[in-house]
């Protein structure tokens, strides 16, 4: 950017780390072990699920044998017209695999092996229409005491004969990892409730008297990796330890072969006309939520399909399925439609209008299960909460919380605020006008509920006083990420829309010199976080290493000029005694880099193309001396020092930087990490330094797009303006 003379020629430098590419789309839920998996491509969170719709046969009318006679199914016109009725599993010793006998004397909901839908539907939706009180927050330490706190404040209290079930989330990940070939991460760590927090949950009901307590949850897979699942998790001991039953909501015929059967499939009566009449329940379900009580316990969460999960979409580990065998495998068909988005994603034609319909129809079925199976209370595990996309990407909150209420609706539009997409204008740039979760919506529009009124109680409520952090990565190719302080994102301010919008570009003065920056806002401030002794970031392009999530981001998508364009930006930084750890991650990028050029040598003109620009001054009593490394997103790079008030730039300096990128030509995103070590950077790094610092970065052709985290506000594109730098804080 309006370059002055050079005063040393180039000399061949280091090489940066090699270059992976990105995967164009994440392996959606891939089967964790099971050897006999569904089709991959779902969404997930009620175990892996499928997009793969399978030549299917629908339940019978009436079925006197063990085993169900195949017919020609009916659901597809069913679920096209859900007035039209469809074939619904009658009375049978089992519906789905024959395994069980027949299930004889029941509670008055449950009569002939089915359920009474209809009545329990108009108890649900009653009480849900009608239930104002209000959604608990609370801090705290650690989940076993919030488990503890969040029941005692939240469950209803019952006679202490009463049964109860809990439901946390087990089974909401992608894939088991070996921690040792994924940096510790184990791939279910982060994504499930966390059985300490349940245990807290136990140990208050017990405290109450309740001596009969069942943990359930239903994976959709095999009972092999059931019980790989929670001798894995802890699960198994955890439920030994405290005396409590520990079943899958799940029927293969090895389910429900012992004891009173409690994963055995039951029929519903009565919801021909829903967006779920083939809907069946599990048997342990049907009985705590006739005469007992059913808690609700998610891991709260975003997600990348239905933006966040917590008490609505929680219940997808409950849904079977009547339409192939075995049911508790075809918790996919509650996404179908997602499969032809899917399609035209992988074929680089992405088609949002069909993303969209398919995520309301799938809200539309969740709202449907829930008004069947509403549990008495929700139980959120928030400890922490889980930005992100809730499988591969996990931003964990700042606070430690639980969340929990009797309305699930009301608790998950608290949820939604907690993770920062509630009345989100940029949500709704991005999903038609959806300004939170379209479960919310849908739910909120169902009831009749007004969620603006909902009352939020407990010592947490003043973490909602004022807007909160967002980090959200969607399955379809848009992220959202925000920090307090920072510029809003594309489509308005964040939750509550109580961020003020960036002021209005100013007229250079007159005179002013390197093309005068104006008066405008307060410069922005980054933060680095100090590894810790002995910690190692691996530069490897995927951003995944556990100490980027103690790193604050900052994120722009303003121009030179402060205006909005809709290209963001996010960065973290860390430190230590090796140099500065650099991340950027670009969003709509065009990728417009001449790659016939190599990366190990430095890039000239660089700044014509795509790339990122850090200018970090080492010494802030003098602010006009600084250093400017350039970084392209296949891995090129540039770097000189500057001194401004000589008029001179050093193209022999080296910032030491090694460099690994990751690009999606199909998202449209790209990941840069760069680890800056050039002795003048390393001697500037100590506790609580105040570097003025400023980021930059070059976007496509035409038009030509250069964007600024603290903008110089110059007539014309200059970003040689150290009166405008932010500032970077090295945190002690």
């Amino acid at each position: 950017m309006n370059r002055i003379p050079t005063i040393h020629a180039r000399r061949p430098r280091r090489s940066p780390c090699a270059i992976a590419a990105l995967p164009a789309l994440l392996a959606l839920l891939s089967g964790c072990e099971d050897p006999q998996p569904p089709p991959a491509g779902g969404p997930g969170d009620g175990g892996p699920a499928a997009a793969q719709p399978t030549p299917d046969a629908a339940p019978p009318a009436s079925v006197a044998a063990p085993a169900p006679a195949a017919s020609a199914s009916s659901f597809a016109a069913a679920s096209a017209h859900p007035a039209v009725p469809t074939a619904v599993p009658a009375a049978s010793s089992d519906v789905v695999a024959g395994a069980s006998q027949r299930y004889d004397a029941g509670p008055s909901v449950i009569a002939s092996d089915s359920i009474d839908g209809a009545a329990l539907r108009k108890r649900h939706v009653e009480r849900l229409k009608a239930d104002g009180s209000p959604v608990t927050v609370l801090r705290g330490q650690g989940p076993l005491e919030l488990g503890k706190r969040i029941c005692e404040a939240v469950v209803p209290r019952r006679p202490a004969a009463t049964p109860v079930l809990l439901k946390p989330n087990i089974c909401g990940f992608d894939s088991v990892k070996d921690p040792a070939k994924s940096k510790g991460d184990d791939g279910v760590t982060g994504r499930i409730t966390q059985p300490e927090f349940v245990r807290g949950v136990v140990q208050c009901l017990k405290a109450r008297g309740h001596t009969k307590i069942t943990i359930a949850e239903g994976c959709g897979h095999s009972h092999k990796f059931w019980k790989d699942l929670v001798q894995r998790t802890g699960y198994e001991a955890m439920a030994a330890e405290e005396g409590a039953a520990l079943v899958a909501m799940d029927d293969d015929g090895v389910f429900d072969v012992a004891g009173d059967r409690p994963g055995k499939p039951l029929a519903i009566r009565g919801i021909e006309a829903s967006h779920v009449p083939t809907l069946l329940m599990p048997k342990v379900l049907a009985e705590h939520l006739d005469r007992g009580l059913f808690l609700s316990l998610p891991r709260l969460k975003m997600h990348r399909y239905s933006v966040i999960s917590a008490g609505i979409k929680g219940m997808q580990g409950t849904v079977m399925l009547s339409d192939s065998a075995p049911a508790y495998k075809q918790k996919w068909r509650m996404h179908r439609e997602l499969k032809p988005y899917l399609d035209t994603k992988a074929a680089g034609q992405e088609d949002r209008a069909l993303y969209l319909s398919s995520l309301r129809a799938f809200a539309e079925r969740m709202v449907d299960v829930l008004e069947i199976s509403t549990p008495d209370a929700v139980l959120g595990d928030g400890a922490p909460a889980m930005g992100g996309d809730g499988f591969q990407v996990l931003r964990p909150t700042a606070e430690m919380v639980a969340v929990g209420g009797t309305n699930p609706v009301r608790v998950d539009r608290v949820v939604a605020e907690l993770l920062g997409v509630w009345n989100s204008p940029a949500l709704a740039r991005e999903l038609g006008g959806h300004r939170t979760s379209p479960l919310i919506d849908a739910a909120a529009k169902r009831f009749g509920l007004d969620l603006k009124t909902t009352t939020i109680a407990g010592d947490g409520a003043d973490l909602l006083k004022a807007p909160r952090p967002v980090h959200y990565k969607a399955m379809a190719p848009f992220r959202l990420d925000w920090e307090p302080g920072q510029a809003p994102l594309p489509g308005g301010g964040p939750a509550r829309g109580s961020e003020p919008a960036p002021p209005a570009p100013q007229a250079a003065p007159a005179g002013a010199r390197d093309g005068g920056a104006a008066a405008g806002p307060a410069k922005p401030e980054a933060r680095a976080a100090r590894l810790k002794p002995g910690e190692q970031v691996a530069l490897d392009g995927k951003a995944d290493d556990p100490a980027w999530g103690r790193a604050t981001a900052v994120a722009w998508d303003t121009d030179y000029a402060g205006e909005r364009t809709g290209f963001p930006t996010r960065a973290r930084f860390l430190w230590s005694e090796a140099g500065l750890h650099a991340l950027f991650e670009l969003s709509n990028t065009g990728l417009n880099t001449d790659r016939s050029k190599p990366v190990g040598e430095e890039r000239k003109g660089l700044y014509r193309e795509d790339c990122i620009e850090l200018f970090l001054t080492p010494d802030p009593g003098a602010p006009r001396r600084y250093f400017e490394v350039e970084i392209g997103p296949f891995g090129h790079f540039f770097d000189i020092a500057v001194d401004r008030g000589a008029r001179l730039e050093d193209t022999a300096w080296s910032s030491g930087a090694k460099i690994a990128a990751r690009q999606s030509a199909e998202e449209r995103t790209a990941v840069i990490e760069a680890l800056l070590a050039a002795p003048e950077i390393v001697k500037a790094l100590a506790p609580n330094a105040r570097l003025p610092m400023n980021l930059y970065r070059m976007e496509g052709k035409d038009p030509r797009r250069y964007l600024a985290w603290s903008p110089p506000r110059t007539s014309k594109p200059n970003f040689h303006v150290p009166e405008a730098f932010g500032v970077l804080v090295l945190d002690p």
